[in-house]
């Protein structure tokens, strides 16, 4: 469903969050097109685990949908909560990923400065999905929010290989043998 991808990527003020990391809106609007969908497959590597997935449930209750819904105000965004986030989802091969995305054309440098910004948004925009889509928001019940999670999080990966690519691209294959060499089922 690369139209919630993308949904995700037109909620967010691109100007803003470039102009507060001094950086071009078109390199911040490229960056964000690849560590979004990099994001969500981490968790959708760590909600292969039952117990990544009752986690990643539990930290889902934590984030309010709100943050993503009628205009993200980029200075109400807790970055070091984003950067707890990022280093949860992408462990000590974060910044393995940040250079294999920055090599995608962002820049391991600009990727992160991003991810702390981006990984709360990502988290409140899958709360959001989840709330929807009838996972709840009690905490004590991560198991029974799991299935909900895998679909949703099944939905949106899967919809989303096409488009992991920069134009011009080999496609979705690049982000998604990168994670899963670095995420799953690679890990040696």
């Amino acid at each position: 469903m690369t139209e919630n991808i993308n949904q995700l990527l037109s909620s967010l003020p691109i100007d803003n969050i470039a102009g507060r990391l001094g950086k071009d809106p078109a390199e911040v609007q490229a960056a964000a097109q690849q560590i979004l969908p990099a994001l969500l497959a981490g968790m959708g590597a760590n909600a292969q685990d039952p117990a990544g997935r009752d986690s990643l449930a539990q930290a889902l209750n934590q984030h309010d949908p709100s943050l993503v819904e009628g205009g993200v105000d980029v200075d109400a965004i807790d970055t070091e909560d984003g950067a707890k986030i990022a280093h949860h989802i992408f462990g000590p091969q974060e910044n393995q990923v940040a250079q294999q995305l920055g090599g995608l054309g962002a820049g391991s440098g600009l990727v992160k400065q991003l991810l702390p910004i981006l990984a709360p948004l990502a988290m409140s925009w899958l709360a959001g999905r989840m709330q929807q889509r009838g996972g709840g928001t009690s905490p004590s019940a991560p198991s029974s929010q799991g299935g909900v999670l895998e679909q949703i999080l099944g939905q949106v990966l899967g919809g989303s290989q096409q488009n992991q690519a920069p134009a011009g691209g080999s496609g979705g294959g690049i982000l998604g043998d990168l994670l899963g060499g670095l995420l799953g089922g690679g890990r040696r």
